[in-house]
Parts: structure tokens; sequence; C-alpha cells
């Protein structure tokens, strides 16, 4: 469980973080404050959502 938590964290993190700093940089935040928070903030919130999508994937490879 733990290896593929990792695997999709990798995949996960980087796309929820590219999205928020994109959304900032959308509107037009440019300071690098903003953009390392953003960025961090996506890495926290791909946590969670790293471990429920590997779980998801676990039950519906052993059915």
């Amino acid at each position: 469980m733990f290896r593929l938590t990792a695997i999709v964290y990798v995949l996960t993190a980087t796309a929820i973080a590219g999205t928020i700093v994109t959304g900032l940089l959308t509107a037009n935040v440019f300071d690098r404050a903003s953009l390392a928070v953003g960025a961090v903030a996506g890495a926290i919130v791909a946590l969670p959502a790293a471990w429920l999508i590997a779980r998801q994937l676990l039950s519906l490879t052993r059915q």
C-alpha cells in the first residue's frame, strides 16, 4: 500500500501544486512567498488525495 501511495503521491502532488501555482500566476500574484506557499499547500493537500486514490486502486484490483 505504501509503495502505491508514494507513486500516486508523486503524480498527484505535481498536478495539485501545479494547478495552484498556475492559478496564482493567472491572478497576477508573482511574489515568491505566495508561490512557495501555494506549492507547499498543494503538496500537503496531495497526501490524503494520494492515499484515497491508492486505496481505491487497490480495492478495484483485488476484485
